[in-house]
C-alpha cells in the first residue's frame, strides 16, 4: 500500500506542475504562432487516438470490456473532438489569412 500511495503522489505532483508548466507556457505564445501551435496539438491528439483505439481493440476482443477499455474509449472521443475542433479553427483561421491577401 506504502508503494502505491508514493506513486499515486508522485504522480499527482507531475500532473499539477504540467498543469501550470503549460498554462505558463501557452500564455506566452504570441498570437502569431497560435496555428502552428494548434497543429501540434492536433499530432498529439492524432497519437491518442491511435493508442486508444489499439487498447480499445486489445480490451473489447476478448468479450468483457474492462475499465481501461472504457478508459480508452473516452480518450478517443476526447481526442477526436479535440482534432476535429483544432483543425477547424485551423481552417478558419487560414480563411481569414486568405482573404485578407485577396483584397
Amino acid at each position: 500500500m506504502s508503494v502505491f500511495l508514493t506513486t499515486l503522489i508522485g504522480s499527482i505532483t507531475v500532473f499539477v506542475l504540467a498543469i501550470f508548466l503549460g498554462f505558463e507556457l501557452i500564455s506566452k505564445v504570441p498570437p502569431t504562432l497560435h496555428t502552428p501551435l494548434m497543429s501540434g496539438a492536433n499530432a498529439i491528439s492524432g497519437i491518442t487516438i491511435v493508442g486508444a483505439l489499439f487498447l480499445s481493440n486489445v480490451q473489447f476482443n476478448n468479450g468483457n470490456p474492462g475499465v481501461a477499455a472504457w478508459l480508452a474509449f473516452v480518450a478517443l472521443i476526447m481526442a477526436t473532438i479535440n482534432v476535429v475542433g483544432g483543425f477547424m479553427v485551423t481552417d478558419r483561421m487560414l480563411e481569414m489569412i486568405a482573404g485578407k491577401k485577396r483584397k
